[in-house]
């Protein structure tokens, strides 16, 4: 069977620029908003046509950073604190064969008529900003959902958040409509499962550098800083 060279049909935006700090899946910090946007030979609206009466989407993507020739059969989920292995189709590793990923995110907006449009801005993405998305589907709660289904090492994990301290006057160095999204990927823990100890942490969060700590599965928020960008 003839095989198909696929191509991004967009690239997502949002205030992910490095891969640490991420959130593990979708859905776990849903107060951190994305934008879809769209290269020129998608932008046509007919291609949005009857997108409004979904509520949902999933994100066909393109692990950009994590592409290699090797195959690897085995890889070590960070929630198995990094040394047990499992199969990678028995994970969401990024170091897959064909590097594809699959994010399931809230349509927030649909955005048809501004000078960029269409974008599409949605919430609970696990992308990093600038990502290459292959394609968008519906997400049919009928058939993607199964309530009654397993999820391995996931099941222990999904409830697993810290809880996050630091002071109003470091609230105040990040807009408002950032925090709480800074806040979910704090909860989420982004330390790799086999560091628990003490060192200080830096995060970029959008235009901001953010240092915290752990202790007792409480974060401890140390500093945070506006990154003088010459570009904006």
């Amino acid at each position: 069977m003839e095989t198909r060279q696929i191509q991004a049909i967009a690239y997502i935006e949002n205030d992910f620029k490095q891969k640490f700090g991420i959130p593990r899946q979708s859905g776990r910090a849903n107060s951190v908003m994305s934008k879809i946007v769209f290269y020129t030979q998608y932008k046509d609206l007919d291609a949005f046509r009857g997108l409004e009466q979904f509520s949902h989407l999933w994100l066909i993507f393109d692990f950009s950073l994590s592409h290699t020739n090797t195959f690897t059969p085995l890889v070590r989920p960070p929630r198995l604190g990094g040394n047990k292995k499992v199969g990678v189709f028995a994970s969401r590793s990024p170091f897959r064969p064909n590097s594809l990923g699959l994010s399931s995110v809230k349509i927030e907006q649909i955005v048809l008529d501004q000078k960029d449009s269409p974008y599409i801005i949605v919430s609970g993405a696990d992308l990093m900003d600038k990502t290459p998305i292959f394609d968008i589907k519906p997400y049919i709660p009928q058939a993607d959902c199964h309530p009654d289904a397993k999820g391995s090492y996931s099941d222990s994990e999904w409830s697993h958040k810290l809880n996050i301290e630091f002071s109003d006057d470091l609230k105040r160095n990040i807009p408002t409509d950032k925090l709480q999204g800074l806040i979910e990927c704090l909860q989420d823990d982004p330390r790799p499962s086999y560091q628990n100890d003490d060192r200080v942490y830096g995060m970029s969060y959008g235009d901001y550098n953010v240092n915290f700590i752990v202790k007792d599965d409480i974060v401890l928020v140390e500093d945070i800083q506006k990154v003088n960008n010459p570009n904006k």
